[in-house]
């Protein structure tokens, strides 16, 4: 369509910023629901890749909303990379034992918003959104001993 290596990879990179925007959406954790109530089960881990499907639909119409028609592609796609990573980085938090960081971080972060404090910490792939809302947790630990 005319663009340059570097413009298509700066659409990719925009739509996978906007994935991380849509998984800390309350819609997504409504559909994502069902894994708090059973955060250990990797059955009801990763989205059903059928619902995925259905759901790209509506996806690819609100990329074509904000986007310019030669840039629809690149940033759906970058999107849709977006969710392979959350999805991907999603099941490792939970069954992977990551060595170093950034996994061990974002493990501990993530199993925070689990069993701690389920109103704040949603990123999965990033803490970008829960700084820019006010839903970063905080950093404090919590002293068993005392409670």
């Amino acid at each position: 369509m005319g663009h340059t290596l570097s413009e298509v990879a700066l659409m990719v990179v925009f739509g996978i910023c906007l994935w991380t925007l849509i998984e800390t959406n309350t819609a997504h954790y409504l559909l994502h629901g069902i894994h708090h109530k059973h955060p250990t089960d990797g059955l009801r881990l990763v989205f059903p890749p059928a619902a995925a499907a259905i759901l790209c639909f509506p996806f690819w119409n609100l990329i074509r909303l904000i986007t310019t028609p030669t840039t629809t592609h690149g940033v759906f796609g970058g999107g849709l990379l977006g969710y392979v990573m959350y999805d991907c980085t999603h099941y490792y938090l939970h069954h992977g034992q990551p060595s170093s960081d950034p996994g061990k971080h974002l493990k501990k972060y993530h199993l925070n918003h689990h069993f701690r404090i389920q109103n704040k910490g949603f990123g999965i792939t990033s803490t970008l959104w829960d700084h820019v809302f006010g839903t970063l947790p905080s950093t404090k630990t919590i002293d068993k001993k005392s409670s």
